[in-house]
This record gives C-alpha cells, sequence and structure tokens, in this order.
C-alpha cells in the first residue's frame, strides 16, 4: 500500500510529541519545584494544547506541506512525460519556507532520473533494433553464399558453366558480405572517435571530379548523364580529404543507384562567404516526406526489397552523417517522389588571396 501524506499524519504527531511534553514537564513541576496537584491539571491541559497547537502548525504548515507537494511532483512524474508541465502544475514553496531547498533538490532529482530513464529505454530499444537489423543484413548474403556452395558440393560443379556462374554468385554475396563488415567497422570507428579527422586545406572540386570520375563506367551502364559543374574559380576548404571523399562516393553512389535509365545526376557547388555547399541532385525515384526523417539511420530502407535488389549495405547515408559531423556539418536533403533528391552539406571555406 503506497503512502500518502495528509491531515492525520500532523494530528497524530502532534499528539504524540504533546503528551510526552505535557507528562515530561508536569514530572518536572511536581519533583522539582513541589507544584501541588490541585494545579497540575489545569497546567497540564495548557501546556498539552500550546504544545500541540505550536507542533500541528508547524508540521501542517512547513513539514507535511512540502512533503505533499514532492508527493504530487512524484505521481504526476509517473502519468505525465513533460517534465516542466509537471512541476508548473504543483503550487511553488514560498520563498523563505525552510523546505524550499528539500523541494528544489527532489523536484530536481526526479526530474534527472526520469529523464535518464527514458534515455535508457530509448538506448535499449535502439540495441534490440540495431542487433536485430544486423543479424539479418548479415544472415542475407551468408545465406546465399552457403546455399550455393552446398549445391555445388551435392553434384552440381561436374556442369563447369553451372560451376562458374554458382561461384561468380557466391563470390558476390561474401563480396557484399565483407562490405558490410567494413561500413560497419567504420562507422563504429567514427562514433567511438577512434577515427581523427585530419583537417587541412584541401581543393573540394578536386575531390568531387576524382569521385564523379570513378562512378563514369557505372552511370554509362545505366545511360545517367553523370556530369560536375565546376565553379569559375576553384576555393578551398578545411576538411579531411579521404572522409569528404567517402561522403562523396556514399551520396553519388546512392544517386546512381535510385536513378532510372536515362537520368541525370548532377554534382553542384554554391559559394558563400564563408562556406562552400556542395549538392548532389538527381532526378531519380525520390523519398516522400514520412521517410525523410529517418534516412540517415542505420539499416533503414524506404523500399527494403528495391534496395537489397540494387544492392548497398544500409550504411551509407549513416557514415555520411557521422563523418559531417565530425566536421561540424551536417547532412540536408529535399526530396520528392518520382522527381528525385538534392543531398546537401557546406564545409568551412579558406579565404585566400585571388
Amino acid at each position: 500500500m503506497k503512502y500518502k501524506p495528509g491531515f492525520f499524519d500532523g494530528w497524530l504527531l502532534s499528539l504524540m510529541v504533546s503528551v510526552c511534553i505535557t507528562i515530561l514537564t508536569l514530572f518536572l513541576l511536581y519533583n522539582a519545584h513541589g507544584l501541588e496537584r490541585n494545579v497540575l491539571l489545569p497546567v497540564g491541559v495548557i501546556v498539552f494544547w500550546v504544545t500541540f497547537l505550536m507542533v500541528f502548525a508547524f508540521l501542517e504548515l512547513v513539514v507535511l506541506r512540502e512533503a505533499k507537494r514532492i508527493y504530487k511532483i512524484t505521481q504526476k512524474k509517473k502519468k505525465k512525460k513533460d517534465s516542466d508541465q509537471m512541476i508548473l502544475e504543483v503550487e511553488q514553496p514560498g520563498l523563505f519556507n525552510p523546505m524550499r531547498r528539500v523541494y528544489e533538490e527532489v523536484s530536481s532529482f526526479t526530474t534527472s532520473k526520469e529523464e535518464e530513464i527514458e534515455d535508457l529505454k530509448k538506448l535499449e530499444a535502439f540495441r534490440r533494433e540495431f542487433v536485430a537489423n544486423v543479424s539479418h543484413e548479415l544472415k542475407t548474403p551468408l545465406f546465399a553464399a552457403q546455399g550455393f556452395i552446398h549445391t555445388l558440393i551435392d553434384g552440381a560443379d561436374k556442369d563447369e558453366n553451372v560451376r562458374t556462374r554458382f561461384l561468380n554468385k557466391a563470390a558476390k554475396s561474401l563480396d557484399g558480405l565483407e562490405s558490410l563488415v567494413q561500413d560497419l567497422l567504420m562507422l563504429s570507428q567514427i562514433e567511438t572517435g577512434e577515427i581523427r579527422m585530419k583537417i587541412e586545406p584541401q581543393d573540394l572540386v578536386e575531390l568531387a571530379s576524382e569521385v564523379v570520375e570513378q562512378f563514369e563506367e557505372t552511370a554509362q551502364k545505366k545511360k545517367i548523364r553523370l556530369r560536375i559543374d565546376e565553379p569559375k574559380k576553384r576555393r578551398l576548404v578545411l576538411a579531411d580529404s579521404k572522409w569528404i571523399r567517402q561522403v562523396l562516393t556514399n551520396l553519388v553512389s546512392n544517386a546512381i543507384h535510385y536513378t532510372p535509365e536515362a537520368g541525370s545526376v548532377a554534382v553542384k557547388f554554391e559559394i558563400f562567404k564563408k562556406n562552400i555547399e556542395v549538392v548532389v541532385k538527381d532526378n531519380g525515384i525520390g523519398i516522400s516526406e514520412e521517410h525523410l526523417p529517418r534516412i540517415f539511420e542505420r539499416f533503414y530502407r524506404v523500399d527494403k526489397s528495391r534496395s537489397r535488389e540494387q544492392g548497398g549495405t544500409g550504411l551509407g547515408l549513416a557514415i555520411v552523417k557521422h563523418i559531417l559531423e565530425s566536421h561540424n556539418s551536417k547532412a540536408v536533403v529535399k526530396s520528392e517522389v518520382g522527381k528525385g533528391s538534392e543531398f546537401s552539406f557546406k564545409l568551412p571555406r579558406i579565404k585566400v588571396e585571388e
């Protein structure tokens, strides 16, 4: 049964204290001062009521009233999530109230513990989801390779064409598995700070040109027009060349994957006073508005079947997010279903003499 402070708590405690003080007072008066017995009763009644009223007033107006406030806080925190609203709904103690400090400490403590509990619940849910996703993503290529190899062991290796085709499929599945493990390792190292960003002046256009050149053959196979719109004048930025190249690689790769044949993918630059913005734009399938807030989460796929058919580990945009955060930047996405997507990020520009 839960305890709830109330009126009778102060009344009973006041009664007990008053009786004890009255008995002690009468005992002292009778033995030390020789007070006559016929006077003891009226004196005892006066002492009892004066003590009772003083103790009751102190308990009810100071101690128990604050206990009630604290009780209200704890009860409301169990029912509602908005901690600020909870505190505002409870009557605040007076400025010169001796229990004010206790009230504030309890209120602060319960609020912090409530937030810690919510954070732990979120982390636990995230952990379960992450383990489930990793298990599923590892299982898919592993089982595929296992199936092809067992088929060959069972006798399909006698046909040279079948053997070659199945071995190629098994190798492709294992390559996908290796790519997934590498991405997981990379993401873990970035998040834990094991990888230190080497921030130096970099030619952003040159980095983008290297990435575009890397994907030219892939784009040609899909008849996608891949281009880079270079600015008239080159500008340097502060960045880690290796990791910004990885960001550009992931963004351009995604753009090509989700753009149908005969589409277009462009890398553009916007030069501002303090920053240079890189924009990777395509006219692909696009992303609906409801999915935009979650596309940078690990393994989040807008269309799982389509994503797996086109390859990818589901970690590309998560890696982009963490690399850019390490550069004190962030990825911004604009997209519309059927019209394409636009990913952009900014890096600090270095002012040099023209």
